[in-house]
């Protein structure tokens, strides 16, 4: 399986932060934010990695990131989008690098507390299809939101005035090699994007479309709010990891002496 990581747009809703650099390249607490996704493939197995970005600071991902020694990964590939055409015109850029394989596509303002691998080995098993991965909100209506019957999805409304349910399709998907012929049938929708909704609807009409819900805590990084609520999540988290540490030494330091 190989990954990729979408990092492009203009991210307007983070101006004037955005107007002189990539909002993928903002912190969160002590880490640039594309950190995270790119972390998130690595920790459940993927090595093979493509980063897709655009704009006046995609040099900046090259100067930053390079071939993605810091990940363990002996290389780092990219792609640029032109103008911003929505995250499923973004992913089209990927299929020479997926050429045919299956693929797990991460958004790159998604901040994952916990490991995707058992998502993987359940996409592994399909035959083909899609598999998305769901996390309940308190404010779906941001996002794509799944309707549910008898436990089965029956359609994904993308920002949904009144959502059918309190889940939100996170931005963490999985597709099988047929997901690049379906962009080319997707129409732009009234923003003017081809919407990752659409191709994810495309799957569940044909009954190739599995879920899974997040085990840990989740959130995008794409607004001021949720950006500060990405970097207090990190940020206690990290204190957690360092106080069970240090918990630990200490434990080792009174065995030694007793």
């Amino acid at each position: 399986m190989k990954g990729i990581v979408l990092a492009g747009g203009l991210g307007s809703r983070m101006f004037p932060l955005t107007k002189i650099t990539n909002k993928h390249l903002l912190p969160v607490y002590n880490e640039p934010m594309v950190y995270f996704p790119i972390r998130t493939l690595v920790e459940a197995g993927i090595r093979e990695i493509l980063l897709v970005t655009g704009g006046q600071n995609a040099g900046d991902f090259l100067r930053l990131l390079g071939n993605g020694e810091a990940f363990g990964l002996r290389q780092l590939n990219y792609a640029y989008q032109v103008g911003e055409g929505g995250i499923a015109d973004a992913l089209r850029l990927a299929e020479p690098f997926a050429d045919g394989s299956p693929i797990c596509v991460v958004l790159g303002d998604n901040i994952i507390e916990k490991s995707i691998a058992g998502a993987v080995e359940q996409f592994c098993k399909q035959t083909d299809g899609a598999h998305i991965l769901l996390k309940e909100v308190p404010d779906p209506s941001r996002f794509g939101v799944p309707a549910f019957n008898n436990g089965k999805i029956t359609r994904i409304e993308e920002k949904p005035a009144n959502p059918a349910s309190p889940y939100a399709v996170i931005g963490v998907y999985f597709y099988d090699s047929t997901v690049f012929e379906r962009i080319t049938t997707l129409r732009p929708s009234n923003r003017g994007e081809l919407e990752i909704t659409d191709l994810n609807n495309s799957y569940l009409a044909e009954g190739k479309l599995s879920y899974s819900v997040l085990d840990g805590w989740w959130t995008d990084a794409g607004t001021f709010e949720s950006l500060l609520i990405a970097t207090n999540l990190v940020a206690g988290s990290l204190k957690k990891r360092q106080d069970a540490e240090e918990s630990t030494a200490s434990g080792a330091t009174i065995l030694a002496w007793s």
